[in-house]
């Protein structure tokens, strides 16, 4: 059974480990207010919010969880590792919790998870995007990159080799790759869930499962406002993939932040919150279930 987070880890107290099928899930919340749903990238957990969430939290009830397979979300049914599936899944931990989401936020491959969600809810549910990976490999590497994690996830030697040979310089190496420079405390954090095998296990299950083919045909049916924001900076995923997003759906605003990279929401979360919490605003005044908030 994998263990609760250690109590170091961020928003510890705020842990829950909920067993909803098929997955045995970590949550954590905080704040009051409608229901804000967050939902981090690939190969990353509720960590990455460490932020960004107490900005949010001060109007809204925060709710974040680490995707099956991650951090101290425990799944052995690689089956469910895709879009599509995981989607369902997540919605099916959010009734269980009677949470009703008011927004999603999602940060790059958890954008796509939100955007799902908001698609296949019973009523029209605002998205925000940060850096959302809302576009797979092209040309040939389209191609070989899921035969690639294919191979990677299913042999059994792939994850031991991964994790024998991370150090801290390493993960300092690999966070640089996104255009993203962020704290000591979040480089250990990312070193400890890059050197865990059931967390590398999950990333690389969820890479080798994943497809964007309905999403992207089902986007344009997104009768609510989306905001996409982008790090001028990101290594990881262009901001021309976001732009061809919000040119697919129906109230799309996108912001650019300069200076920041795939990471954004970690190391500038005061300049995240405040284009996040705008957008709030606006989108949910109509149902009056929000007033005006700025980041403290």
């Amino acid at each position: 059974m994998r263990p609760p987070p250690p109590d170091d880890w961020p928003f510890a107290a705020q842990s829950q480990i909920i067993e909803a099928r098929p997955h045995r899930w970590h949550v954590q919340q905080l704040g009051a207010g409608p229901d804000l749903v967050l939902l981090h990238g690939a190969g990353a957990s509720t960590h990455s919010w460490r932020a960004l969430a107490p900005l949010l939290a001060d109007g809204y009830r925060i709710t974040m969880l680490d995707l099956p397979g991650h951090g101290f979300t425990r799944s052995d049914n690689r089956s469910r590792a895709g879009l599509d599936p995981m989607a369902e899944d997540v919605a099916r931990l959010l009734h269980a919790l009677a949470i009703s989401p008011a927004a999603y936020l999602g940060h790059s491959a958890g954008a796509t998870v939100a955007l799902r969600l908001a698609l296949d809810g019973a009523r029209p549910t605002p998205v925000l995007s940060i850096n959302g990976a809302f576009q797979m490999f092209e040309g040939i590497a389209g191609f070989l990159f899921p035969l690639m994690a294919k191979a990677l996830a299913f042999n059994p030697l792939t994850v031991p080799l991964f994790t024998a040979g991370s150090s801290l310089p390493r993960t300092r190496r690999m966070l640089a790759g996104t255009g993203s420079t962020i704290e000591d405390a979040g480089l250990r954090q990312y070193h400890a869930l890059i050197s865990d095998r059931e967390h590398v296990a999950g990333a690389l299950a969820m890479m080798a499962n994943w497809s964007l083919d309905r999403l992207i045909r089902d986007a344009p049916g997104l009768d609510a406002p989306a905001l996409l924001v982008v790090g001028a900076n990101d290594r990881t995923v262009p901001t021309r993939v976001s732009r061809d997003m919000a040119d697919r759906l129906q109230q799309a605003t996108l912001t650019e932040l300069p200076g920041v990279g795939h990471l954004l929401h970690e190391e500038a979360a005061h300049r995240a919150a405040e284009v996040c919490l705008t957008f709030l605003d606006t989108a949910l005044r109509v149902d009056g279930t929000a007033q005006k908030k700025t980041p403290g």
